[in-house]
């Protein structure tokens, strides 16, 4: 159960049986007619050319020291116990070595240090930094929830019509304003100075070309929400006595005390009710009234408002729901984006993409074939002909333009990075998640290597790189993967982003306190600069986001794979080396061809109808025929 709560709403014990625990209706078929557009698509055509970038908010970049958590706002996370001593935690500090106010707590249990951490990131930090992330080529951020929460990861909202004090610049003075709502009122809600510092983020990204998209976590709410604080206070007369699952009430002459329902029986995240039509009228009425709060802030238009969701576990809540909400959120905004956290199978993941609920998903599909194609050791690895037909199943499996709106990442909040996932590789299978979660913990596996990662399991991040910006689907970027972060799962993928003006210690503690060879940590500069390229590339080149796939080659024995992408009269040809030595590939033209490599530099020119390309190790060539 701890693991569940130090990841904060993550699937640690992700299997088939999930399903039974968060069970869904039989009969997951449109309500209605399908809105198609004129492609006979439903997803938002903005979303095919995204380049997403994940924010985890608490660790990218404090802007604003003055607002800092105290020990009080972190009153009601995980862990329960209240620490002795606590302040901010140094930005820069080795990450596993305890400070002095940790060790005055007496506690042997690291998880517990690590969750109790707070680094200062706000919203501030977030705008500070929009030009870096316009510099890099992202025009699209999705952020993990925002909401007023007291845990690091905020998957435990207190409510979801304020943004967190302690992201905004006056925490106390937004309490204060907040205690005078009454929250079940719609009418009642203020606009708080860390709401409107949200708005000012919205405006800002919008002004450069990047959309945004919150975490909606509609599953349940923490033990700090205005509902289950008034209803373990009120008991039966609460007004929220039906918003949650309530299994006993607090009854002195019976002899009963309050208990509920939490998701997957935390305790500390107390799970909506549910009926027929998914979350119970309560629940539901508060997340509609929230979703028209950040879409249309204040009737002032869509366009003032986030471009869409990212649900977190949305397999948990019923398909009469998510069909109800699709149709309120596109109402408001036709062009909103609409992705899910369902990491199952893809025909499990199959109902939810059929045009009435989502328009994409956190595609962990697409990260679990790549890991066994680029990274697995035999006998995990699969062939490139193997890794095609994976890929070609995916894009076929669900309704036209939804591969391309996908987001296709590797790694995430609930993930061990992708350098450390290299590192690791072939401690387990990533596709097996209940299992590998744990496996790629370095709390829970002491086999889990925790060291940097070489400049050969670069390379891999590198050549990786390369697939993702030019294949189909939305590249997401978890903060921190361009410029060489390393770190295993939660807790350790949440380490504090690197930013030049920052001096970071070398991290030389282990898990276990022990010491280990030093590992500098600094900004990967060449790395950066290969993703800066690559992205640089898909945004150029409309081909990449928009365009035809064709194979061209799947090489078992060279272990190389290459593809087409086409759009009009552009056509660009990728072809990967996946193997440890250089490979030549010959591929057949019928006419005289000149290709400019758009990764490489230089020119090619097909002859005798055909194009020889000699590929360096764990490498590969982007060319094209059409506009540079």
């Amino acid at each position: 159960m701890r693991k569940l709560v130090m990841a904060g709403t993550l699937l640690a014990l992700l299997s088939p049986e999930i399903f039974a625990v968060c069970p869904q209706e039989s009969d997951a078929t449109p309500r209605g007619p399908i809105a198609l557009n004129e492609r006979g698509e439903f997803v938002p055509e903005w979303a095919k050319s995204a380049i997403w970038y994940q924010i985890f908010p608490e660790r990218f970049r404090d802007g604003d020291p003055s607002n800092n958590p105290t020990v009080a706002d972190i009153r009601g996370a995980d862990p329960a116990e209240p620490p002795r001593q606590w302040q901010v935690h140094p930005w820069g500090s080795d990450w596993y070595e305890l400070q002095d106010y940790e060790k005055a707590n007496g506690e042997p249990e690291l998880w517990k240090h690590l969750l109790r951490r707070r680094y200062g990131g706000d919203l501030r930090g977030i705008i500070e930094q929009l030009d870096y992330l316009s510099d890099l080529g992202i025009n699209a951020i999705y952020l993990n929830p925002v909401f007023d929460s007291p845990s690091l990861h905020k998957y435990d909202g207190a409510s979801y019509h304020h943004i967190d004090p302690n992201f905004g610049p006056d925490p106390a003075g937004d309490r204060a304003l907040m205690a005078t709502e009454q929250a079940f009122d719609p009418s009642t809600w203020v606009w708080t100075q860390a709401d409107e510092l949200a708005l000012e983020l919205i405006r800002q990204a919008h002004s450069r070309g990047i959309r945004v998209i919150f975490d909606g976590v509609f599953n349940h709410m923490g033990i700090n929400s205005f509902a289950f604080q008034d209803l373990k206070q009120n008991q039966q007369e609460s007004p929220y006595k039906d918003w949650f699952t309530v299994t006993s009430w607090r009854d002195p002459a019976q002899g009963t005390e309050f208990d509920y329902e939490g998701w997957f029986g935390v305790k500390s995240l107390p799970e909506f009710k549910e009926d027929e039509n998914g979350l119970a009228p309560g629940p539901r009425d508060y997340v509609f009234a929230a979703t028209r709060r950040w879409m249309n802030p204040k009737g002032q238009g869509a366009e003032h408002g986030i471009d869409g969701w990212r649900l977190d576990v949305a397999f948990c809540v019923a398909h009469a729901f998510w069909k109800d909400w699709r149709l309120l959120v596109k109402s408001i905004n036709p062009e909103a984006y609409l992705t899910a956290e369902i990491v199952d199978t893809p025909e499990r993941v199959k109902p939810f993409l059929q045009g009435d609920e989502f328009d994409g998903e956190m595609n962990y599909n697409f990260a679990f074939a790549s890991a066994e194609f680029f990274f697995d050791p035999p006998p995990g690895r699969i062939s490139a002909s193997e890794f095609d037909r994976q890929l070609l199943w995916l894009r076929n499996l669900y309704p036209k333009g939804v591969a391309y709106v996908t987001q296709n990442l590797f790694g995430s909040h609930d993930s061990n990075r992708i350098g450390s996932h290299i590192v690791n590789a072939g401690i387990g299978s990533f596709r097996d998640w209940g299992n590998y979660f744990n496996l790629s913990k370095a709390s829970e596996n002491p086999q889990y290597q925790v060291r940097k990662p070489n400049a050969e399991e670069i390379q891999l991040q590198k050549l990786f790189v390369i697939f993702q910006m030019t294949y189909v689907g939305a590249p997401m970027i978890y903060y921190g993967d361009e410029v060489g972060m390393w770190g295993g799962n939660d807790p350790d993928d949440r380490k504090p982003m690197l930013w030049p003006d920052i001096e970071y210690s070398d991290e030389v503690t282990n898990p276990d306190g022990s010491r280990r060879q030093a590992d500098k940590v600094a900004i990967n500069r060449d790395l950066q600069a290969h993703y800066r390229k690559l992205i640089a590339i898909r945004n150029k080149h409309p081909v990449l986001s928009l365009g035809s796939f064709r194979t061209l080659v799947a090489d078992d024995e060279k272990s190389v794979f290459g593809f087409s992408r086409r759009l009009g009269e552009e056509a660009i040809w990728v072809v990967l080396n996946n193997s440890d030595v250089p490979q030549t590939v010959t591929l057949p033209f019928s006419t005289r061809t000149r290709f400019t490599d758009l990764l490489n530099g230089g020119e090619l020119l097909s002859t005798d109808g055909r194009l020889r390309l000699d590929i360096a190790p764990r490498w590969g060539r982007v060319l094209s025929t059409g506009r540079q």
